[in-house]
Formats: structure tokens, C-alpha cells, sequence
């Protein structure tokens, strides 16, 4: 229900500003959530949300900062309106700041639509199951975790892991097999420093990605509120471009702990009572919010897929922040430190992923007839193969049989030619030859878990003595 704005003598009644926030007295009609404009003595313009309401006075904080605005001669107009985005198509090959501002230098955008943020839920029997293959050209998610079109896959990682460069290379391989002109990636950065924004910007512009990227930017010195904002105004972009230009969009998220640990701090300015590890209770509800905005709908063309990245602090799996994505989302990628010391590129740990959609968006037609089979043989054997490197610690290699040498052997060729790849864009067709190639280093009664006709159509000739 629309409201006519206020815009009183109640401007005058500042009580205090601290920080961020300013506090406004001898307010009524205010809601949680509306956009208040700021009026500074020298006739400059900032622009607020409520984040707490309390009797008669409204807890707002400032997206530009505090600074300059006094008790006395700045005024605030309530306007009666949640946060919106404005959309185009033309936003696609331009950079913007947390709330859709240009951030790149160029004019703003000729806008389709100004859309309200928080996005409309989609109604569940109006969901389409995910389907299709996602080629991002990463053999240990394309291989053994394949993404699809619809899901939410998110990527674990830890402190100093390569969690960005993985990111950028997804978004700059990413496609849909077959419909490369209607796919589309809006990459949200949030709380990052300088020096992670210069390294997106220039392998964006480097690789010629950016033209069919949309790049949503808010970095570590921005205000908090903006970071809340970011993934909410990136997503209803993202909505837009998918159900009325019928792309095929993939959103990256990264860092989500950053996101997370701004919630903790806007919770905390609101004197919340905290949850796990000072989080507020209702993280979930707000996490899922954002994860739950991917998906299908019925009768429309376009789709929205999402990689959330999230760093572990201290690499805990069960801290609050991964684990509840967990919950929400279908699966996820995990990197590994130990793989990263030995040189592995992405260092993705393949034994602790899962992606729980891929017999959705595999197969013939989709990907290859042989594809689950070889994953499934793939994942056995190298799971055999890191099992006796612990019995090699304690008993020494001449313990082995010459059949465990061969898996020990297997899992040190599985690390060094599927899982690393550097910068190398693999097609789903390249990523299973390599996994043939490897099954060749087995005796042919060692594939146990994929059909006779499968092995006398793909498998290489076999090696003398295997």
C-alpha cells in the first residue's frame, strides 16, 4: 500500500548519530526496511534504510556514511518504498556497486524496470525441476559434481585458498552446451578488498568475459547496509534477465561469510539477542532467501543457477555459516588445503563433494551415456587409493600387493591430470577421456562399477601387463 512521503518538521528531531546509524525521533507510518533520504546542510543527498523501529524512533543507517550530518539543520524524508534496482538488458558488460550504481565509469543505464529487491517467492508448484548440463569446464565439478541448470551449488573453502580464481574462471567458462548466445553470469563480489576487485576487473577484461558478464561490486570499506543489499539487488537482476529476456543466468556469489558477518553486525547495532557464535537466529531464514531464488519456472525459458562461495574460518565444515548453506542448497564443492600445498590446481577435494541434482542434467543427450558410470568408477578407485596412503604410513609401500600399488599409483595420476588443470577450459568430452585414460592403469576386472558394453566402446586399448 503506497504512502504519501513524509517530510516534516519531524526532520529536525535527530536524536544522535553514531557510526553508521542515526537515530530519528517523533516518527509514526515507518516501516522496517523503507528507503530514507538524508538531506545534508549543504544540499547533499545520501540515501538510508530502517533497519529498527522502536516506539518513536526510527534506527537508519547511511549507505554513503555519517559524515557531515548533524542534530540540527539535516532533514529526512521517509519515502515509503523498500530498496529497489533499476534493470536492463543493457546492464550486461558493465560493473556496479552493491545497490546497481555504476561503478565503472559509464553512464547509468536506461532502465526497463525499477524493481523491488527482495524479489517475489517463487510459488512452489510453479517450480520446474532443475534440469540440464552446465559446462564450466572444471573437470572435478563437470566430471564427478555436475551442476545444473536450476541449482544452487555452493564452494567451501578456507583462508588463502584460490577460492577466487576458481570463481573467475567459472564465470568466464561457464555455458549451456548448444545456447551459448542466451547465457548470461552476474558475478557479486561482497566485501572484498581492492586487490581482489583489480584482479576480477582485469581477468574479466582480459579474457573478454565481461560482455556477457554483469559484475556487482561492494567492497571491504563500503557500508555494511550496502553489503546486505548486494546479493538482493544482483538476484533481482538476475530475475529479470532470465523470466523477460529468457536467459539462461548463472550468479556467483562470493564471499558469503562477509555477507553473514554483516548481518551479525547490523543485528547486533539493532541489540538482537545473538544465536551460534553471535549470529543472529534467524540467519537461516535470511540465507535461504537469497539461495532460494534460484530455479526454473514453468513456462518460462530462462533459468537461474548459483555457485554461493563462502571461506570457513578455520576450515570448520560445521561452523554456522557453511553448515546451514548445507541445509539450503544441493550439494556442495570442496577445496582442499592439503591438495593446495601439493600443487593441486583448483584444489578441489572431489571425496567430500556432492552435487545432488547431477543424474538430473547428465546422460545421453545431456552428456555422454557413460558419464555416471565413470564418475562412480572414478570416485571408488581413488578413494581406495588415499585409503592406502594411510595403510603406507604405518606398514611401508612393500606391505602392498602389486593390484594396491597400482590404485596407490592411480590416485597420484587422479590428483595430478584430472582434479589439476591450471587455466585449461576442458569440455565434458575432454574431462571423461582423461578418465578413460586413467582407468587404463587398472586391470579391466578392477572397473566393476561400469557396464561391459561402456568399457568395449570408450576404454583405450589396454596396456601389456595390466
Amino acid at each position: 500500500m503506497n504512502r504519501a512521503p513524509l517530510f516534516t518538521k519531524e526532520a529536525r528531531a535527530i536524536s544522535y548519530v553514531s557510526g553508521p546509524l542515526i537515530f530519528i525521533q517523533n516518527v509514526k507510518g515507518v516501516s522496517y526496511g523503507e528507503i530514507v533520504r538524508i538531506i545534508l546542510p549543504t544540499g547533499e543527498e545520501r540515501t538510508g534504510q530502517v533497519l529498527d523501529i522502536s516506539k518513536d524512533i526510527a534506527v537508519t543507517q547511511v549507505y554513503e556514511g555519517t559524515s557531515g550530518i548533524d542534530n540540527k539543520d539535516t532533514r529526512v524524508r521517509f519515502t515509503g518504498e523498500p530498496p529497489k534496482v533499476k534493470v536492463s538488458v543493457e546492464m550486461l558488460g558493465r560493473i556496479f556497486n552493491g545497490v546497481g550504481k555504476p561503478r565503472d565509469g559509464g553512464p547509468e543505464i536506461i532502465e526497463e524496470a525499477n524493481l523491488d529487491i527482495n524479489g517475489m517467492p517463487i510459488n512452489p508448484s510453479a517450480r520446474d525441476k532443475p534440469a540440464d548440463f552446465i559446462q564450466t569446464g572444471m573437470s572435478t565439478i563437470d566430471g564427478l559434481n555436475t551442476l545444473v541448470r536450476g541449482q544452487k551449488l555452493p564452494i567451501f573453502s578456507g583462508a588463502g585458498l584460490p577460492a577466487n580464481k576458481l570463481a573467475a574462471q567459472i564465470a568466464r567458462q561457464a555455458r549451456v552446451l548448444g545456447e551459448e548466445e542466451k547465457f548470461a553470469v552476474i558475478f557479486v563480489a561482497m566485501g572484498i578488498t581492492y586487490k581482489e576487485a583489480s584482479f576480477f576487473m582485469r581477468d574479466f577484461e582480459k579474457t573478454g568475459a565481461l560482455e556477457r558478464v554483469v559484475f556487482f561490486m561492494n567492497l571491504a570499506d563500503d557500508p555494511t547496509i550496502e553489503r546486505i543489499a548486494t546479493p538482493r539487488c544482483a538476484l533481482t537482476a538476475a530475475e529479470f534477465l532470465a523470466y523477460e529476456h529468457d536467459l539462461h543466468v548463472l550468479v556467483i556469489l562470493t564471499d558469503m561469510i562477509n555477507y553473514c558477518e554483516a548481518l551479525r553486525e547490523i543485528s547486533t547495532a539493532r541489540e538482537e539477542v545473538p544465536g551460534r557464535r553471535g549470529y543472529p537466529g534467524y540467519m537461516y531464514t535470511d540465507l535461504a532467501s537469497l539461495y532460494e531464488r534460484a530455479g526454473r519456472v514453468k513456462g518460462k525459458k530462462g533459468s537461474i543457477t548459483q555457485i554461493p562461495i563462502l571461506t570457513m574460518p578455520d576450515d570448520d565444515i560445521t561452523h554456522p555459516v557453511p553448515d546451514l548453506t548445507g541445509y539450503i542448497t544441493e550439494g556442495q564443492i570442496v577445496l582442499s588445503r592439503d591438495l593446495f600445498r601439493r600443487g593441486a590446481d583448483p584444489p578441489v577435494d572431489t571425496l567430500p563433494c556432492l552435487s545432488r541434482l547431477m543424474n538430473l542434467g547428465i546422460g545421453p543427450g545431456k552428456t555422454r551415456e557413460d558419464h555416471r558410470n565413470v564418475a562412480d568408477q572414478l570416485y571408488a578407485s581413488y578413494a581406495y587409493g588415499r585409503d592406502l596412503r594411510r595403510l603406507v604410513a604405518i606398514v611401508g609401500e612393500e606391505a602392498l600387493t602389486e593390484l594396491d600399488k597400482k590404485y596407490l599409483k592411480f590416485a597420484d595420476e587422479f590428483e595430478r591430470q584430472f582434479i589439476t588443470q591450471g587455466d585449461e577450459n576442458r569440455s565434458i568430452e575432454r574431462t571423461l577421456e582423461i578418465g578413460w585414460q586413467l582407468f587404463t592403469m587398472l586391470p579391466e576386472e578392477e572397473l566393476k562399477r561400469i557396464k561391459r558394453e561402456f568399457i568395449q566402446k570408450y576404454h583405450p586399448a589396454p596396456r601389456k601387463g595390466s
